[in-house]
């Protein structure tokens, strides 16, 4: 009589299971909640149907029946633990949300699942084939230490992606420029590895290990414009003022450059050649920087034509040269090229 009744839960509950499975897929990726509702109500059922027979749901009891009976009831207790993990996983799928943080989110869910499917399936070996989990599970760490260290490097760089995951120091899209000078945008970013789009087009494959241990900086936080800085020299044959305003209103003539906040006209240093004048001005991006630098460079050489200002040499390019003047002596100061020329000018 027994077997008779327990035949009939297994083949009922083997029943509710597949015909969940099917329900499942119908439902489809687009309605996660009528999944996890469909889930819950079959695992509640079968739970029920099982619980009702006075069957343990979740393990093999002893003296059960052999033969066919026991076939289904494995299988019976299999789907039962197979439909509990899916509940749980299509609860955390749905609930388990990091307020605008999808990724980060993704990457928690998916270590939660993982979790999930390794303690289903160490229960199932347990409680429904009676296999030794302590002595499975020493064996299982002793492989997991030998292919921890055969693996050690693409360990490290999961574990690493797992970090700079976390940590979003930067996100798909980012300009970002490392320490070495490498820099680029963010085009792809997976467990293992960071791929840039360099300005020369090329893509460079950084490892998350090798990635997680040197200091960037990320040009698209807070936002994507890009401080330029220019340096001129403007020979000193106008006032100081007049050289700022000329250089100003050629700023603000330029199209490649932000305008907002002002760009900016910085004196560095003046001498009795020149005046050390450095630019600074923000692009929208920078991808940009080489467009801008160029119209900036144009059209400031206009406006300095324009209005009688003339670009001095570097520094270093000129010589003190002593001379004599009715019997004193004083010193001039010429082109560098010029005093190797003709060095005996002056005597």
């Amino acid at each position: 009589m027994f077997d008779t009744i327990s035949s009939t839960t297994f083949a009922t509950v083997n029943a509710l299971g597949i015909i969940g499975i099917l329900v499942w897929h119908v439902q489809g990726k687009a309605r996660p909640t009528a999944r996890l509702i469909v889930q819950i109500l079959f695992f509640a059922s079968m739970t029920a149907v099982l619980v009702s027979a006075g069957i343990l749901p979740h393990r093999v009891t002893t003296g059960e029946a052999n033969g066919i009976p026991a076939y289904l009831g494995t299988s019976a207790r299999i789907l039962w633990w197979v439909h509990l993990a899916w509940a749980t996983i299509g609860f955390v799928r749905l609930y388990i949300v990091l307020d605008r943080r999808p990724q980060e989110a993704r990457l928690i869910q998916d270590l939660i699942v993982a979790g999930v499917y390794l303690g289903v399936a160490l229960s199932i070996t347990g409680f429904v084939f009676g296999a030794p989990i302590g002595t499975l599970v020493a064996t299982s760490g002793v492989v997991a230490i030998i292919l921890g260290l055969a693996l050690q490097n693409t360990l490290g760089d999961v574990f690493s992606g797992i970090a700079l995951t976390l940590g979003r120091p930067f996100t798909i899209g980012d300009w970002i420029q490392l320490a070495d000078g490498t820099e680029g945008r963010i085009v792809q970013n997976d467990w293992r590895s960071t791929q840039l789009l360099t300005p020369a087009n090329n893509i460079v494959v950084l490892p998350n290990s090798a990635l997680a241990k040197v200091s960037l900086t990320n040009f698209t936080r807070p936002d994507e414009t890009h401080l330029v800085t220019l340096f001129m020299r403007i020979a000193i044959d106008r006032q100081p003022f007049i050289v700022e305003a000329v250089l100003k209103a050629a700023l603000d003539e330029c199209q490649r450059i932000v305008q907002t906040p002002k760009p900016i006209v910085a004196f560095k240093g003046i001498d009795a050649i020149a005046i050390d004048v450095e630019f600074q001005f923000r692009v929208t991006s920078p991808a940009n920087r080489t467009p801008a630098r160029n119209e900036v460079i144009d059209v400031v050489s206009r406006h300095c034509a324009a209005n009688g200002l003339k670009l001095a040499m570097p520094a270093h390019a000129y010589l003190i040269v002593p001379t004599t003047d009715g019997g004193r002596e004083t010193a001039v100061v010429a082109p560098l090229s010029r005093a190797l020329e003709h060095p005996l000018e002056s005597a």
